[in-house]
């Protein structure tokens, strides 16, 4: 969510999480993103800890909902989804520690999960480095990267709606599609992995109207790959076609 306003460095209470959304909205964003839990790679002890009270995180997707936002959740600690959830947020991205009456609210809610599998498995191969990260960091990153793949096992096996999300930027860019690869590691058929990176995507974002599917009237983005997705993972890396609202970039 970045810095809430020009004074504040930290939102303390309802008044500056409204506050910071509204500084938000005059500063251009379309997304409201917080983080309801500690970080990875953040140089703190815990990734798990709960950031917000309820009735702060419910006064963001208020005010969110007033600008048209939609709100997304950094979370890892099953405390912070719950209260994230039960405020009405859009989406938890990475949910790592997520328990039974975590998968039991993401489905009484609709609330989508983005598992970000690639994050995951690049900071716990780099964590593998000695003095790559911070002391502090280090075994995060080790316990975390392996984690997520068997949350999402288990939330698939279990009918949350996901949807595709590689938390790009702690990792290379260009080896996105990776994210493929792991969620079907992870037990989910690779055409639901292609349905979660397209259509679920757009219903996320709130514009099934113009992405997600091929269709007369919508945007035409449209990649080709060499060979078959769903026979062979891999295939997911080789682009061999793109284009754009109709224009041809790749050939």
């Amino acid at each position: 969510m970045g810095s809430p306003g020009p004074e504040l460095g930290v939102v303390n209470g309802t008044d500056d999480c409204r506050q910071a959304v509204r500084q938000r909205y005059k500063e251009g964003s379309d997304l409201i993103k917080i983080t309801a839990t500690g970080g990875v790679l953040s140089v703190a002890k815990s990734a798990s800890n709960p950031q917000f009270t309820e009735e702060e995180v419910k006064a963001i997707v208020s005010t969110a909902k007033d600008y048209g936002f939609k709100v997304a959740v950094h979370a890892h600690g099953a405390e912070g989804m719950k209260r994230a959830i039960r405020a009405g947020v859009n989406s938890i991205e990475h949910g790592t520690y997520m328990d039974d009456e975590t998968i039991g609210l993401f489905k009484q809610y609709g609330t989508w999960y983005v598992p970000t599998l690639t994050a995951g498995a690049a900071v716990a191969d780099s964590a593998k480095k000695p003095g790559y990260y911070p002391d502090l960091v280090t075994p995060k990153a080790l316990e975390i990267g392996p984690k997520i793949k068997s949350t999402l096992a288990k939330a698939y096996k279990e009918g949350v709606k996901i949807a595709f999300g590689t938390d790009a930027g702690v990792y290379k860019h260009g080896r996105n599609w990776l994210e493929f690869v792991y969620m079907i590691e992870a037990g989910m058929p690779a055409m639901e992995t292609i349905k979660a990176a397209t259509i679920h995507a757009a219903d996320l974002l709130g514009e099934k109207d113009k992405l997600g599917s091929i269709e007369a009237g919508k945007l035409a983005d449209i990649v080709a790959v060499d060979g078959d997705p769903l026979k062979d993972p891999q295939v997911f890396g080789r682009v061999i076609f793109v284009m754009k609202d109709g224009v041809v970039y790749k050939q």
